[in-house]
């Protein structure tokens, strides 16, 4: 890889990892269902008129949208709003890559490679290190929501292998179409009409910036550099840069909002990792992709050459 284009793959994953309190703060005064819905109609109007349909089944991209937008940041940000440090959140939404190890050996009856295993064992073993110490300040509840955004992460990775050598920015953008009404409709039912109708009547700056930034920044800006890397170079060159996004999820948490994380999370933080470095720079063959790191919270990455996830 060149400079400029190293330089731009860490530009996105600084985008990405900054991405996680960057959606707290825009939480404020909007329920967080709201907020995705928000997000997805910026991601989605004016791109859908511009860029390509992605090929493929209609109903596989529909459900894409459903577990990869709709489940994983309808969780994520509902984690968020729920007190789950953003930091915190960037590395729990990495156990992803267990999720995705195993909805592939279930449901695609995919037998993973001896470094798939041990990432996801890794994985998990870090994912539980944190539940065990992750102290009065992490409710649990936020918790299990940022583990259910991973896993919705996970199945949609799987659902993403019918949808072969599709851009990852036009499945982004026609994928986000089934996103807003049914989060709408989702939050008018879990938070009363009136209370959506006031937040969306009285957004404030705060929203405005923080939605500009996840659906300009993070996904069509995001998507699209990662996408144009991906098509110069190797996966196996550009996929491990993924692994900045929770490093710079955490730096910036510590600048922004003090976020000082735990020893037990340190721990089981570096084993978390530990897990997804195995599983990424040890592939050698095309697999199950392990999409790592969004909020695109939005991140996209390809490993052997096909769609992935996003991260935030």
């Amino acid at each position: 890889m060149t400079p400029r284009d190293i330089l731009l793959a860490v530009l996105v994953t600084v985008v990405w990892g900054a991405n996680f309190v960057v959606i707290e703060w825009g939480l404020a005064g909007v329920p967080p269902l709201v907020f995705v819905a928000l997000r997805f109609c910026a991601v989605v109007f004016p791109a859908v008129f511009f860029v390509a349909r992605p090929r493929g089944r209609w109903q596989d991209v529909a459900l894409v949208g459903l577990l990869m937008s709709v489940g994983q940041f309808g969780f994520l940000y509902s984690s968020l709003a729920a007190g789950m440090p953003p930091g915190l959140a960037s590395l729990v939404l990495q156990v992803q890559v267990a999720f995705t190890a195993v909805f592939g050996s279930v449901l695609l009856r995919e037998h993973p490679t001896a470094a798939q295993a041990v990432g996801a064992a890794l994985g998990l073993a870090g994912l539980g290190v944190i539940a065990v110490g992750r102290g009065a300040a992490v409710p649990l509840p936020a918790l299990g929501l940022c583990v259910a955004a991973a896993a919705c992460w996970g199945a949609g990775n799987i659902a993403a292998r019918r949808l072969r050598g599709v851009n990852g920015l036009s499945l982004t953008v026609w994928s986000g179409l089934v996103v807003p009404v049914p989060l709408l409709l989702l939050a008018a039912a879990v938070e009363g009409p009136y209370a959506v109708g006031q937040a969306l009547t009285h957004l404030t700056a705060a929203n405005w910036a923080s939605t500009a930034y996840t659906a300009v920044l993070a996904s069509l800006f995001g998507y699209g550099v990662w996408n144009s890397l991906l098509s110069r170079h190797p996966a196996a060159q550009v996929a491990p840069f993924s692994l900045l996004v929770p490093v710079v999820g955490l730096a910036t948490a510590y600048l922004a909002r003090g976020e000082r994380p735990s020893g037990w999370s340190i721990v089981g933080g570096a084993l978390l990792l530990g897990g997804v470095a195995v599983t990424v720079l040890r592939q050698r063959r095309p697999a199950v992709d392990t999409g790592l790191a969004g909020a695109g919270v939005g991140t996209g990455v390809a490993v052997g050459g096909e769609v992935g996830g996003r991260p935030g």
